[in-house]
């Protein structure tokens, strides 16, 4: 199990399991181009010294990417299905 203090050496010294979760919620609006400059380069320099967010950035790109890569062919429903089940069994909160 990794502890926390492994966790800080991936995410730099002055940076928290919060402060991933903070940039984390803002990637979505930083791929799109919607937030502001001082807000990217907080999210780069972040993510320059978090592999873990690094991660979640390089796969986000990948997703989206995927996406308008794809046709506009309807999802199978058991795909969909399957999908909602898991979406509806996630939990709730992110405690630590």
């Amino acid at each position: 199990m990794e502890s926390d203090n492994n966790h800080h050496k991936h995410c730099g010294p002055d940076s928290k399991h919060t402060h991933c979760l903070e940039m984390f919620k803002r990637l979505s609006e930083y791929l799109d181009n919607e937030l502001d400059d001082i807000t990217c380069k907080e999210i780069e320099h972040h993510v320059e010294q978090c592999v873990p967010c690094f991660s979640c950035l390089q796969t986000l790109k990948r997703t989206v990417d995927l996406c308008k890569q794809a046709s506009n062919k309807p999802v199978p429903e058991e795909f969909s299905r399957k999908l909602k089940e898991m979406i509806q069994n996630m939990p709730k909160t992110t405690s630590p």
